[in-house]
Order: structure tokens, then sequence, then C-alpha cells
């Protein structure tokens, strides 16, 4: 399975609320997380509908969980609307998970931060347990700092793991990273508590073993030992390095060419029933989910790639007309499915540069959508906007603020529905 992080692009789901510590009042909190619960349901709703079985839910959707400031009784508050939800991962056959961040930290030689951590863990494996999920279902957690002595800080973690609650137990998975702790770190803590490793891809090749000697596969094959039947499949964390960030930045989107690569490089070590879900950390979060599930589909439906053609096709003719033109052409032929060569397209135009003509020319199409209906004043206001676009006087983020406020305006659901006012 391959799937993705917390928060879902391009779509109806809503984003998820928040609120200040001052304003966390029991109401203020019960309002929030009903979005966030509805919003949740619309994430697997969706994922269910793009083949999408693995999702990351976020630590945020319960304001303040494991602090006294929210001293709502959330889990009985919201019983009705946790038990749907649980039903729908089961009925979807969507396996979950959540990720701790990075201040909570249990080898800490400071017992106030443990003891923070430890109610953080225990908020986490209780809004999964209110869920009624198995084992399965899991926390992913980094071992935390060295303090400059770092087997102390190994011994520590293993000391604190030992009294952790079961429930907590049963559900944590620990985390090569890309600073302190490598892989073979991992695997040692792993072998003294029998905790199961996500193999975290780029991680490891920022941060790799002193002694590297082995590949990556073999790597991820030593973390795959340590999964156990109750934990479920062996789960890894898959990323590419951005090339205008720092090391271990992640990339914008998943280029397919490697991912393909890799991925048929566990077929050769590793039987397909029993390959590693796949967690994607990437920033274009879902999008580059549903390309890495459709460019494995074989076989695949070319209306698949027809659907994934409607919401790309103005972001691919605002950077590049002549790639706009051979996605078309590819796509003419109903008898093949050329995912991976329609992913490649994509990718390129993406990649390149927009230019103010070619911005021009895919905000004159989208307007063509509203031109129908718009009142004359909007008309006025478009032929000014567009112009400007055109010399290069105004940017293509406030055209696109315009005539997305049209097209909720003119309920325009193609439009909605596309990825032209994503990014």
């Amino acid at each position: 399975m391959i799937g993705y992080a917390c928060i879902t692009l391009g779509n109806s789901v809503d984003p998820l609320r928040g609120c200040t510590k001052k304003n966390a009042t029991n109401e203020t909190l019960s309002s929030v997380i009903g979005h966030n619960l509805t919003s949740l349901s619309q994430a697997l709703h969706y994922n269910h509908q793009n083949n999408i079985q693995l999702f990351r839910i976020s630590s945020d959707i319960i304001p303040f969980g494991s602090s006294p400031v929210n001293s709502l009784p959330w889990k009985d508050s919201f019983g009705e609307e946790l038990t749907s939800l649980g039903e729908l991962v089961r009925r979807f056959k969507i396996r979950v998970s959540m990720h701790p961040g990075q201040y909570t930290v249990i080898n800490s030689p400071h017992q106030d931060v443990v003891d923070r951590a430890i109610e953080d863990l225990i908020y986490h494996a209780s809004f999964l347990d209110s869920l009624s999920l198995d084992a399965s279902h899991k926390l992913i957690l980094h071992i935390g700092g060295i303090y400059n002595e770092k087997e102390a800080a190994m011994d520590r973690f293993i000391s604190v793991y030992q009294y952790l609650p079961e429930n907590v137990k049963a559900r944590l998975v620990i985390e090569n990273d890309d600073r302190l702790y490598s892989v073979a770190d991992v695997l040692a803590i792993s072998s003294a508590t029998g905790i199961p490793v996500v193999f975290d891809t780029l991680h490891h090749e920022v941060n790799p073993p002193h002694q590297n000697d082995k590949s990556m596969v073999e790597w991820l094959l030593l973390c795959k030992n340590t999964w156990k039947r109750n934990d479920g499949c062996q789960k890894i964390h898959y990323s590419q390095q951005s090339p205008s960030g720092k090391a271990g930045a992640h990339s914008q989107t998943i280029g397919i060419e490697a991912f393909l690569s890799f991925y048929h490089a566990l077929e050769q070590y590793i039987p397909s029933g029993d390959l590693p879900d796949i967690m994607l950390e990437v920033k274009d979060k879902n999008l580059s989910a549903v390309k890495c599930i459709n460019s494995l589909a074989h076989p695949g439906k070319i209306r698949t790639l027809e659907e994934e053609w409607s919401r790309y096709k103005y972001n691919v003719l605002e950077h590049d007309h002549a790639i706009y033109l051979k996605i078309r052409a590819l796509l003419k032929d109903k008898t093949i499915y050329p995912a991976v060569e329609f992913y490649r397209l994509l990718e390129a135009a993406l990649s390149k540069t927009i230019r103010p003509e070619a911005a021009d020319n895919a905000a004159a199409h989208v307007w063509g959508y509203m031109s129908p209906f718009a009142t004359q004043k909007e008309k006025e206001a478009a032929s000014l906007k567009l112009t400007a676009l055109h010399n290069n006087e105004i940017s293509s983020d406030l055209v696109k603020k315009f005539l997305y406020r049209l097209a909720v305006k003119y309920e325009q659901t193609y439009l909605l529905d596309s990825f032209y006012f994503t990014f």
C-alpha cells in the first residue's frame, strides 16, 4: 500500500482547524474537534475513492490533546463520531498512523520533558484506541536527542520504554532520523526492546551508519525482521531530496522514475504479496500518492489518466504549451495505459518556470468557463487583469485569486476540482 501524511490537497477535504491556548474553552474545543473529525471523515472517503489505503492522521486532530488546557472529555462527547470513523477505516481497509512531533522525547535527561512526552504518547494511542483499531495502526517516534552521551541517551530510551502503558507499547514503532540516530542505532534499540523499526529512505541517505556495509535494501530487510504478526505489514517512509533544500528536505513531488526504480528493486528481494507499506513524505501529499498508485496499476484504465489530466491540464498549460499538446496526443489512444509517460510529461512541464504569456493563455482558458455568466463589471476586471498578466505587470497568483472567486460564485465544479487553484 502507498499513502501520504496528514494534509489532503486539491479537493473538497476541509483543512483542520486549531485554536489558541487562551481561546481553548470547552465550547471552542468542541466546535473545532467536531470540524476536525468531519474533515478526517472526508479524507477517508477521498482516500477510498482514490485507492489510497495508507494515511497518517495529524496530531492536531484534537487540539491540545495531551495538555491540561484541554479538559473536554472528547472521547465521550464524540463517541458516536469516533465509532463511525473507526468503522470507515475498517470498511475502507485503510491503515492509519500518527506521528508525535519533535518535542515528544522520552530519552531526555529532564524528567519534566519525559513526563510530557509520555502524556503525548498516551493521547495519540488513546485517539487510535477510540477508533477501536488494532495494533497494526501505529505511532511513529524518533529516538530523540543525544545530549552529548549517545549511548546513555539510548539506554534512557530503553529504560523509559519499559514503563510506558501497554496500549502505547502495542502501537509504538521507531524511526531512523537524518542527524542523530542511524538505522543501525535504531535497530540496536529494537533488539533491546522488541519495538518495530520504520525505515526512512531519505534519512538513511543523509545519515547512514558509520559502518555502512549494506545496501539500502539490505537495511530495509533487517528492519522488516523487527515486525511481528500483530504489528501488521512492515511500514517504511519514502521521500526524495529537494533539489533546492538542505540535506533531508523533502521534494515538492515524487519523481516517478526514481520511485519506480526503488520499488522494482524491492520486488527483486521481497515477494509481491509481502512488500512493505510505503508512506510517501512529500510536499504535494496525496497528489504523489495517486501518481505512484496509478503508475503501478497493471492493467490500468485510460479513464483514470483522463481524470488526472482534467485536474492538471491548466497547470501544464501555464508552464509549457508544447507538453500540453504532447499529453493531449498521448491520451488519444484509448487502447493503451501510458501512465508512466503521462506522469513523466507532467513532471517535465511542472518543473519549468511559468512564463507570463503561458500563464495568460491558461488564465484565459479558465476565464472562458465564467465569462458567459459574468457581469459587465467582472468582464472588464478580467480583461484588465489578463492584459496585466500578459505584460508581466501582476502575478499569476493574483489572477488566480480573482478567477477562484468567480469559479466559486458561478459553481464551476470542473475548475474547483482541478489543481489550477491549488498550486
